[in-house]
């Protein structure tokens, strides 16, 4: 008599849920991946508009620190399928990789498009079915619930992935909708804020013709948190992977302040800014004797006219320029959120200690990392642990 097909429900068609799919489904179970919006790997192929970052070529112990206080929950999922391994997996799937001068790692079409095409046509091959706007409510005793566009349906299968993302960007499918589900279920929660985020700042009309300039060879600084990246300067306020990079500082408390010459000791500025400077403005003696562009200039002016007349007290300005009113765009505009659910509530195969076969995966949980390829990285990561973990259970049950 044969033994029939164990069955998987995978709740999410981002990377993480994705990559749990692949992996049950090598497994030799049935595999069913329930998405709410229209099609799947939205979130994937936004972040892929720019170049699809998937992950960085970085020593190991510097690439997890980039997760924090999650950086010891995450070590084994990133040992099992890292940076290396997301490499291989890429290529298999016909994308040729190559990373660049900061150590981040491209496929060599730059898109997402081409890698979701084949990862999709893999996928289905190993016959994953994919049913899109079907949005999970909850369960009914052991049973899945779902809103379709056919009206209410249920699954009942063998082990199930959550993987629905965070809660940013609800337009591509991460609203965070599951979290009340999971909190009537007694799964620990910590509430989201956004991560890698903008920032407003209530600029003066004085900036506006310095509007989508970048703002280059800078450090930006809020509380622990420094980064070199580049930003640019919107009507808004300010976006890009230097500010994205010490949002999480903001989100603290903590002010940002900005180093606009940080290859230069504050003693050597105020000796520069002392020599004499006759009737040159103080706009042109700043970029004679310090070489900062007009967006630096304009900065400047911005956030601490009128400047000190003496040398060294305006080099220390310029070394640590607090820009006022800066704070974090709304959580639908982050890249990322953190928050989530908890470790408490996890074992750690990943599954939901109040609900046994179970498992969770992706922004779902309670991390969060810079941009640079370690959110992709930790979303694959952990869905091929979550997918892996799923697999021993249903061993378990035989």
């Amino acid at each position: 008599m044969t033994t029939p097909l164990k069955t998987a429900c995978v709740i999410g068609g981002g990377p993480a849920g994705l990559m749990a799919a692949e992996i049950l489904s090598r497994g030799g179970v049935s595999v069913v991946v329930c998405e709410a919006r229209p099609s799947v790997g939205r979130k994937l192929l936004m972040a892929g508009k720019s170049g699809l970052n998937l992950t960085k070529d970085e020593d190991p112990s510097a690439f997890l620190a980039a997760y924090d206080e999650a950086a010891e929950w995450l070590a084994p999922m990133i040992a099992a399928f890292g940076p290396d391994a997301i490499r291989r997996w890429a290529e298999d799937l016909g994308q040729p990789m190559f990373t660049g001068s900061s150590g981040r790692v491209f496929p060599r079409a730059m898109k997402a498009s081409p890698l979701l095409r084949a990862w999709l046509a893999r996928l289905d091959a190993a016959g994953v079915t994919i049913r899109t706007r079907w949005r999970w409510t909850g369960w009914d005793g052991e049973a899945l619930c779902f809103d379709t566009p056919a009206g209410p349906d249920r699954l009942a299968p063998d082990v199930t992935v959550l993987a629905p993302g965070g809660a940013s960007w609800a337009r591509l499918g991460a609203d965070g909708l599951w979290a009340p589900v999971l909190a009537r279920e007694g799964a620990p929660l910590t509430p989201f804020a956004p991560a890698n985020a903008a920032l407003s700042v209530p600029w003066s009309t004085h900036m506006a013709p310095h509007f989508g300039q970048p703002i280059k060879g800078v450090c930006w600084r809020a509380g622990r948190f420094v980064s070199r990246g580049e930003a640019i300067l919107s009507a808004r306020g300010l976006e890009g992977g230097g500010i994205y990079a010490v949002s999480r500082g903001l989100r603290d408390g903590a002010v940002l302040h900005v180093d606009l010459a940080p290859d230069l000791e504050a003693d050597s500025l105020s000796a520069r800014l002392a020599r004499p400077r006759g009737k040159t403005s103080l706009s042109n003696h700043l970029r004679k004797a310090l070489g900062l562009d007009p967006v630096k200039r304009a900065l400047l002016m911005e956030c601490a006219r009128p400047l000190p007349g003496d040398p060294q007290d305006l080099a220390g300005l310029i070394k640590a320029l607090p820009i006022p009113g800066a704070a974090l765009r709304p959580m639908d505009e982050a890249i990322s959120t953190a928050g989530g659910l908890q470790r408490a509530g996890l074992d750690d195969s990943l599954m939901l200690r109040a609900r046994p076969g179970t498992f969770a995966a992706g922004e779902m949980l309670d991390w969060e990392a810079p941009t640079g390829g370690y959110l992709l990285t930790a979303c694959l990561a952990t869905g091929a642990w979550a997918g892996q973990g799923a697999l021993r259970w249903l061993a378990t049950q035989d």
